[in-house]
Formats: structure tokens, sequence, C-alpha cells
């Protein structure tokens, strides 16, 4: 348990300053919101052993939301994340009211085949910029205090919510 914890101080302190190490911080942000991706894909397969392939269309529309009220209607950075939140879980309840009634294969298949549906329908949409996507999103600010015009400091938020998801996601597993 020892070897676990100072693994996670070092991984901590290093998230900490990597951006003053001179990493690219979009890359790191990039590189934090798959990593995302990538627990709730573990959390799936590797806890429940259900191979989807879904999971990319509840973070592209997540993100289309998310991207779509913060630049067309000019929601804040705080209301659009949760609207794409939410947008995504309603999706994944769709998706899950019909794929969970299958197992092994034809659950996979039939995830494969709705998120390949939900990726036609967002490159074909006029809302979501088609093939171009969205262009222009403003980063805006959290709660009007916090400015995450600087990529340092969306760098931070990035990774706070990276770390929340993460211990999110140990709190359902233990």
């Amino acid at each position: 348990m020892r070897a676990h914890t100072a693994i996670f101080v070092v991984l901590s302190i290093l998230a900490l300053i990597a951006p003053w190490l001179g990493l690219y911080p979009v890359f790191l942000m990039k590189l934090l919101c798959f990593a995302m991706f990538a627990c709730a894909f573990n959390l799936l397969l590797g806890y429940t052993k259900m191979l989807s392939f879904g999971h990319a269309a509840y973070f592209g529309s997540s993100a289309y939301v998310t991207g779509w009220l913060a630049t067309v209607h000019g929601w804040g950075t705080v209301e659009s994340i949760l609207a794409g939140v939410a947008a995504a879980m309603l999706l994944g309840l769709v998706i899950g009211a019909i794929a969970v009634r299958r197992q092994g294969i034809y659950f996979a298949m039939i995830t494969l085949a709705l998120s390949q549906l939900v990726f036609f329908v967002c490159l074909q949409a006029n809302f979501t910029g088609g093939e171009n996507g969205l262009q222009g999103i403003p980063r805006g600010t959290i709660f009007g205090v916090m400015a995450l015009g600087r990529d340092r400091t969306m760098y931070y938020f990035v990774l706070a919510a990276f770390v929340a998801v993460f211990v999110f996601i140990r709190r359902i597993v233990h």
C-alpha cells in the first residue's frame, strides 16, 4: 500500500509542476481528457467485463453540447459543462436501455452501431458545424471569479476535473 501512495504523491507533484517544466499545457489538457475517457472505459470493461464501443458517442455529444451552448447561446462555462454532462447522461440512458439487454459480442455490436449513428448525426447536423466542427468556443470563467483564458489556468481546471473523476471512479470501485 505504501508503494501505491508514493507513486500517487509523485504523480500528483509531477501533474502540478508539469506546465512549469516546459510541457505544453494544451497537450496536457488533451492528455487528461483522454485519461478520463480511459478511466471510464476501464470501469466498464475492467470491472464489469462489458465491451462497449459507445464511449466516444458520450464523449463527443457532451463536447458538442457544451461547445454549442457556450458559443451560440452564450451560456457560462459551468452551466455549459453541466448541460453537456447531462446530455451525455441522457444519451447513455437511451443507448444503455437498448444495449443492456444484450450480452457479449451483441452488446459490443449494438453499442458500436448506436455510436456510429451518433457520429453520422453529428457529422451532418448544422448545429455541430458538420465536418468543420464548432469554431471559436470561448473558455469563459468559473463562477465569474476564475478566468480560463490562460493555458495554465485552464490546465489546472482540467487537472481538478480529472482528479475529481478519478476519485469518483475509485470510490465506485472500492
